[in-house]
């Protein structure tokens, strides 16, 4: 009982993400690239801020903001650095994670992988009988793999049990 209530909770969790997940997806292709010399110099340079101003804002020296913005174009600056840098800026900072496909979808297909014995033998006998599985079938073996591969196994390399 406390699994299915777990599994239930983490539809739900899923569908939640999987809304906003859509909407950024969508935005995604449109929003601008960085600005040549990364977010920080750009904001920096279009308040008309200077290196020596943004470091005593922050607290540090001019050379160190130097280090900070060469970090962030080679990636390897850390987030509360890049957290302090954007507040000393009057600005927010906003870090995401963007499925490229639904999680709920993730989630179905890693589970039919997972499944896919019983999936090909099925497909395999269809096919001898000139037929496709059809959605409803489809939607037979998913009930059929959650109830035998559990949210918390399916991402596991090993096999199942």
């Amino acid at each position: 009982m406390l699994s299915r209530q777990g599994s239930q909770m983490r539809r739900l969790a899923r569908a939640k993400l999987d809304e906003i997940g859509n909407m950024l997806r969508a935005l995604l292709p449109r929003l601008p690239h960085a600005p040549r010399g990364g977010w920080i110099a750009g904001t920096r340079e279009a308040l008309g801020m200077s290196r020596s101003d943004l470091a005593r804002r922050l607290g540090v020296s001019p050379g160190s903001v130097t280090k900070l913005e060469m970090s962030e174009r080679a990636g390897s600056i850390r987030i509360d650095t890049l957290r302090r840098a954007a507040s000393a800026m009057d600005c927010e900072l906003v870090i995401l994670v963007v499925p490229r496909q639904p999680l709920q979808s993730m989630v179905d297909q890693r589970r039919l992988q997972r499944y896919g014995a019983d999936i090909d033998r099925a497909a395999t006998h269809m096919s001898l009988e000139d037929q496709s599985i059809s959605e409803t079938m489809r939607r037979h073996l998913l009930q059929q793999a959650e109830a035998a591969i559990p949210d918390s196994t399916l991402w596991r390399e090993s096999p199942i049990g």
